[in-house]
């Protein structure tokens, strides 16, 4: 036997001894694991920072410098595009339609309606000869009104004022072209509202139907407006009969060229059109266009007469 078996300790020989010492002998748990005190990764280093070294570029236009430019959205350009994609809905723009030409009818039987009175009736023509203050009032509330309406976006949107307005302009120009239908033969009159409404009827379903677009003549019928209203100044220095009918079918072609124009910009199918909100302006501009065709007309048809 060696040394090492005979080096038992004390508590060896006493389990041997006594057995039921080993079962009752208290049994410790290993102590918890302790993490050394030095780190078991890799030491970590700190990123180093670069040092940022200022260059001055050169002035430069942005394509030689490889800078992209970006352009700031155009808010009028924005605002424009919702109003055109919101006149493209279909809806909308048969609505806007319908509506405008509702207002144009009603106008049209008012001022039709008087012009027949006036004319027909003896005792109401003798009336209105005679009182031309009347006929200068009406000028002048037509006017006025007319241009609030026309110049001024927000009287024009505002409900009910712009539909006060849209009367009174009707009853003003109804009494004005009732008192100058007056002066007239009753048969020239007739036929002058006829030949109205057949010319304005088919401009207006010819500018619907068309490809043409119309509504970019404006500067053109701007210069035809300007050399009218000259050739309308000379002619009061030369009056003559022929030269009063040439006048008069110049005026009614000129004015139907305009009902073509605004029934495009109504129906909003070309390049320029109306803001659906505008309504009563594009029923306004188009009874205008329709009045004035009916009042060269019969300046064609009066045969000379210097009344």
């Amino acid at each position: 036997m060696t040394d090492v078996e005979n080096q038992k300790s004390p508590n060896d020989s006493m389990t041997q001894s006594d057995p039921s010492h080993a079962t009752t002998a208290p049994m410790y748990a290993p102590p918890p694991y302790m993490p050394p005190p030095y780190p078991m990764g890799p030491a970590m280093y700190p990123q180093p920072v670069p040092v940022q070294v200022c260059v001055i570029q050169p002035d430069l236009p942005p394509e030689e410098a490889g800078v992209i430019k970006t352009e700031e959205p155009n808010l009028a350009d924005a605002e424009e595009n919702q109003i055109v994609s919101a006149f493209e809905d279909d809806k909308i723009r048969k609505a806007f339609i319908r509506k405008v030409f509702s207002v144009i009818t009603i106008q049209l039987l008012v001022t039709f309606t008087v012009v027949c009175v006036f004319t027909f009736s003896k005792t109401v023509k003798a009336a209105v000869q005679r009182s031309i203050w009347v006929y200068i009032s009406s000028y002048i509330i037509f006017m006025v009104v007319a241009l609030c309406l026309t110049f001024s976006s927000k009287f024009s949107r505002t409900h009910p004022w712009n539909l006060i307005g849209l009367s009174v302009v009707t009853l003003s120009l109804s009494y004005m072209v009732g008192t100058v239908a007056s002066y007239h033969n009753t048969d020239a009159v007739v036929i002058a509202l006829g030949s109205t409404l057949v010319i304005s009827f088919t401009i207006i379903i010819f500018s619907a139907q068309t490809r043409l677009d119309f509504t970019i003549c404006n500067g053109i019928l701007l210069i035809l407006s300007v050399n009218f209203l000259m050739f309308g100044f000379f002619t009061i220095f030369f009056y003559s009969n022929v030269l009063q009918v040439f006048y008069g079918f110049l005026g009614a072609l000129l004015y139907a060229m305009f009902l073509a124009v605004d029934c495009q910009l109504v129906m909003g199918r070309k390049k320029y059109s109306l803001d659906p909100e505008e309504y009563i302006f594009g029923a306004l501009i188009i009874y205008l266009d329709i009045i004035m065709i009916f009042l060269y007309i019969l300046l064609i048809l009066s045969g000379g007469s210097k009344n």
